[in-house]
């Protein structure tokens, strides 16, 4: 089983060369209030707008955004737009662009015009030739792409049908990434797969699928059979079929994978199949399987789909979609320098949070902690835990105390749903802490007496209160201790 948690930050090692359709996107947001008097169409009110690289240069941007390289290679014209295209990509530090000029095509760029307050796009103009290349440009770029091979670890084909993947260009690029052994990655485009012969993957839409096999139906059965006639019949790999809400499907020589759809509030999809190959390739890159580059592509198709334009994401995006919140919680829980608390702390004031605190040593955590851990928590909305360190808990507990070192007992807190925040004191009371992080309630066991609290006279001079909460009876660590060292004496 490949470890995500463990992989995942190798992407920023990974180099992609992404071979494709270039294009200049703009995305134009405005009001929409009223109808043109001089047409029955409505009148966009500007705010601003937003220029970026799309096509084949999106998956650049999606790799970058990971912290992989992305070597990138396309055609453009000898006009503005390619001009201002270069201007862009040169902003991507991690992108080695060598683009193909062509003074007898434009270079291709459509703008959109989107109406911010119903997050609905109005207008697309495009400027475009979409002839296929012509036999100079072909040769300029399977020579580009000859020379990059050796400095990556896969090839991705982005094909918006604009000119540039040719035939013969796919053919000469598939047949070197075989003989280099790297996995090549389509987003493909029209009805003709044969023209991918020898591809690792590709990825059609549902949509694409249909056209490509002529089949519309979209059971989990219907849609096996397609891409597997689509990958027989062409000599590809794999095919990845991506299908909006119901997920993605992977169909391979070995059993099918369905994997359902994360539950996301959809604002806008341009541009998720970019970020799915740019995902897909980078892991194929890292030697992952089928599998498991599939469901991180899911994972960040689910992250961008919620953003508005052409969006990207980053490796702690992804991190936080397809791993599991407990495998997260120590990077994002646990606090040992005191100033770092504003950085959590802050947020949670802005937002008008009660903020509550409580302490101890959590040596074993035992259902005693956890009771008292999700009363706390049900006092406030946001719990601080104040942990002992390992020479506090010696001098409070004796000498075989803790059982458990710091960092465990601080990533087993931080698991659990209860706890907001954990952090480390090495004093033998919290109260300088309680005094920096100004609670508004401080909860303690009921073993204990409000006036006998430390930090209650901090908590209440700032208008907080103290809650005292039930314990467990039988529930310590101590006795817990205690029992196992008996057991072991027998």
């Amino acid at each position: 089983m490949f470890d995500f948690d463990k992989h995942l930050t190798d992407l920023g090692n990974q180099t992609v060369l992404c071979i494709g359709d270039l294009m200049l996107d703009e995305f134009v947001y405005g009001d929409v209030t009223r109808i043109s008097p001089e047409a029955p169409t409505p009148v966009i009110a500007v705010k601003r707008s937003e220029i970026m690289v799309g096509g084949a240069g999106n998956v650049a941007r999606n790799l970058v955004s990971l912290g992989s390289r992305c070597i990138l290679i396309g055609l453009i014209g000898e006009d503005s737009a390619g001009g201002e295209l270069i201007r862009h990509v040169a902003g991507y530090p991690r992108v080695d662009f060598l683009p193909v000029k062509d003074a007898l095509r434009p270079t291709t760029r459509k703008t959109r015009f989107v109406s911010e307050h119903h997050s609905a796009h109005l207008l697309r103009a495009d400027w475009e030739v979409t002839s296929q290349a012509d036999n100079a440009s072909e040769a300029a770029l399977i020579e580009r792409v000859t020379k990059a091979l050796p400095n990556c670890g896969a090839v991705v084909l982005s094909d918006y049908g604009k000119g540039v993947l040719t035939p013969n260009v796919i053919r000469a690029v598939v047949a070197a990434a075989i003989a280099a052994k790297k996995p090549v990655v389509v987003d493909p485009k029209g009805r003709d797969y044969s023209k991918y012969k020898g591809a690792t993957v590709v990825t059609p839409n549902r949509q694409e699928l249909a056209e490509a096999t002529g089949v519309s139906w979209n059971t989990n059965d219907s849609i096996v059979a397609s891409a597997n006639a689509l990958r027989l019949n062409n000599g590809i790999g794999a095919v990845l079929v991506t299908r909006s809400e119901d997920g993605m499907t992977l169909v391979t020589d070995g059993t099918p994978i369905h994997v359902p759809a994360y539950p996301v509030r959809v604002r806008d999809v341009s541009g998720a199949g970019d970020t799915v190959v740019a995902v897909l390739s980078a892991m194929l890159a890292m030697n992952a399987d089928f599998e498991s580059a599939m469901r991180a592509a899911n994972a960040a198709a689910a992250v961008v789909v919620g953003k508005r334009g052409t969006a990207t994401l980053t490796v702690a995006e992804l991190r936080s979609r397809i791993l599991p919140a407990a495998s997260l919680a120590p990077e994002e829980k646990i606090v040992f320098d005191w100033a770092l608390l504003d950085e959590h702390l802050g947020d949670w004031r802005k937002q008008g949070l009660r903020i509550g605190f409580t302490n101890g040593c959590f040596d074993l955590l035992h259902p005693g902690h956890v009771k008292l851990l999700a009363a706390a928590r049900a006092s406030c909305d946001r719990l601080v835990v104040g942990l002992n360190g390992d020479a506090s808990v010696t001098r409070l507990k004796g000498e075989g105390r803790p059982v458990q070192n710091v960092q465990s007992r601080a990533e087993v807190l931080a698991a659990l749903a209860a706890v907001d925040l954990v952090v480390v004191f090495d004093e033998d009371t919290p109260k300088n802490l309680i005094a920096q992080i100004k609670p508004t309630i401080l909860v303690k066991g009921s073993d204990y007496k409000r006036e006998d609290v430390v930090g209650h006279d901090i908590v209440e001079a700032l208008g907080g209160s103290v809650v005292l909460i039930d314990l467990v009876p039988g529930q310590s660590t101590t006795s817990i201790v205690q029992r196992s060292a008996a057991l072991k004496n027998k």
